[in-house]
């Protein structure tokens, strides 16, 4: 399977010619991302997750494209887009289903706090061929499943390096790999990342660098 990396918390698996996408948002190259998708899954409703006219304009554009979200943003969508309200799926935690040729599962239900005072969203974390894991804006470990290739929230506005440190400590994936790192210079991703990298391996996790653009086979 061929993951690909864009910008921010987006990224594309291919396997088989079938190409399923993870939160295509606005801070994402959405055009480049959804070309071709045949299935998207979205972990919240948050902008840098998920660019909502990219997305229905993607619905809009392929009688054949599936996708999967929180109920909330579904409901959205499927008001958006009501030619393709068949085709937008509502995702619960613990849910577990087929699309375009991958097995995903569901993990989680919260976003993770940023401040008392806003309120906290539906998140769904995704387990996929029971390989890679997009926790969105979450470090919920995912319970009973052995991951082997984890997307790691490097930075957020409801994250501490510890917090990240600690998660993939306690996922234990056999490699790493970062997500939501828009909001990052080049030193700040090189500190953060420093840390995860070293730790990590202590716990067994290779953790890799990954720019945008850039695609390794998991």
């Amino acid at each position: 399977m061929l993951l690909t990396k864009f910008t921010h918390a987006c990224v594309r698996l291919e396997k088989d010619g079938k190409v399923l996408v993870f939160d295509p948002g606005t801070f994402s190259e959405t055009d480049r991302a959804l070309a071709g998708a045949d299935a998207v899954l979205i972990t919240h409703e948050h902008a840098d997750h998920i660019d909502v006219e990219a997305v229905t304009a993607a619905l809009l554009a392929s009688a054949t494209l599936q996708l999967f979200a929180p109920a909330g943003v579904a409901a959205q969508l499927r008001e958006k887009a009501p030619e393709a309200a068949s085709r937008v799926h509502p995702v619960e935690p613990g849910d577990e289903f087929g699309t375009a040729g991958f097995a995903v599962r569901s993990f989680g239900g919260q976003h993770a706090l940023i401040h008392p005072q806003i309120p906290v969203v539906a998140n769904i974390g995704y387990l996929v061929d029971g390989n890679v894991y997009h926790p969105g804006d979450s470090f919920i470990v995912p319970d009973g499943v052995d991951v082997r290739t984890l997307l790691v929230p490097i930075h957020g506005p409801w994250s501490k390096v510890g917090e990240v440190i600690d998660f993939v400590i306690g996922v234990r994936a056999r490699k790493a790999y970062p997500i939501h790192d828009a909001l990052l210079n080049e030193s700040g991703s090189g500190l953060v990342e420093g840390h995860v990298s070293r730790f990590g391996a202590k716990y067994g996790t290779e953790y890799l660098h990954l720019s945008t653009g850039d695609a390794v086979e998991v």
